[in-house]
């Protein structure tokens, strides 16, 4: 298992991850000549995600920001009293995991794609945990 640490800066951010990942995997994927396989990258925390999404304009994290805040509002009135509902419900829409294709020794990513950690309870120090698996 590799690991990816991350350290975000504001309460709720987008983190363009794509190249840390890519150059990880592909030292993995040299290491171990995988052709053919899967990338599972996993987010253990409870208020945090990732997701794939265009990563060539900068507006579109901040639709998905300003769209999540908008409708899961911080200060509305939740059970859950540790002012940070809003985050746990956040990062539940958003996932928390992700898989990806190796094809041919690379990782496949559609035009304008990137990989991003997304915080929602921040700052705070956080890991990314990524598995590759070889076809066997």
């Amino acid at each position: 298992m590799l690991e990816i640490n991350i350290t975000t800066k504001n309460r709720e951010e987008f983190i363009d991850i794509t190249e840390r990942v890519v150059s990880l995997v592909n030292s993995e994927i040299q290491r171990r000549n995988i052709k053919e396989g899967v990338v599972v990258l996993y987010v253990p925390h409870t208020t945090a995600g990732c997701l794939i999404n265009e990563n060539a304009d900068p507006s579109v994290k901040k639709d998905i920001l300003d769209f999540l805040a908008s409708n899961i509002p911080r200060d509305k009135k939740y059970y859950h009293l540790e002012g940070n509902a809003d985050a746990h419900i956040k990062s539940s829409i958003i996932g928390n995991s992700l898989s990806l294709i190796i094809s041919n020794g690379q990782i496949v990513f559609g035009s304008w794609q990137g990989i991003f950690f997304c915080e929602f309870d921040g700052p705070r120090n956080r890991k990314l945990l990524i598995q590759v698996i070889k076809e066997e």
